[in-house]
């Protein structure tokens, strides 16, 4: 029982070394996101920081709708990379987790 209690032990360092490592790939994942008519253009990291916003000029012009197009726009970015952080992580957590009766259905 002890063995089997240091083997999980390190399994979950290992674990947790993985999600760190993950974490950290997860800043040179680069997502692209724009608007429909490609007026604005958003890069994002699947750690949703936001690298870069590009404005076409056209929308300088009327601030209400260049509010509207950034709302919308960050919005789907930051829900593309949520959704792309959250499936490496835990692919990786369920990777380590121990072998325990019924668990597998549980995380599905």
């Amino acid at each position: 029982m002890f063995g089997d209690m240091m083997g999980m032990l390190g399994k979950l360092k290992e674990t947790q070394e993985k999600v760190k490592a993950t974490k950290e790939r997860m800043n040179t994942v680069i997502l692209e996101e724009q608007s429909p008519d490609s007026l604005l253009k958003i890069s994002i990291t699947a750690n949703r920081t936001i690298k870069s916003i590009t404005i076409d000029d056209s929308l300088l012009e009327d601030k209400d709708q260049l509010e509207d197009y950034l709302i919308l726009t960050l919005n789907k970015a930051i829900e593309k990379a949520t959704t792309i952080n959250e499936t490496e992580l835990a692919a990786v957590a369920k990777e380590g987790m121990p072998n325990i009766p019924g668990m597998d259905s549980f995380l599905k």
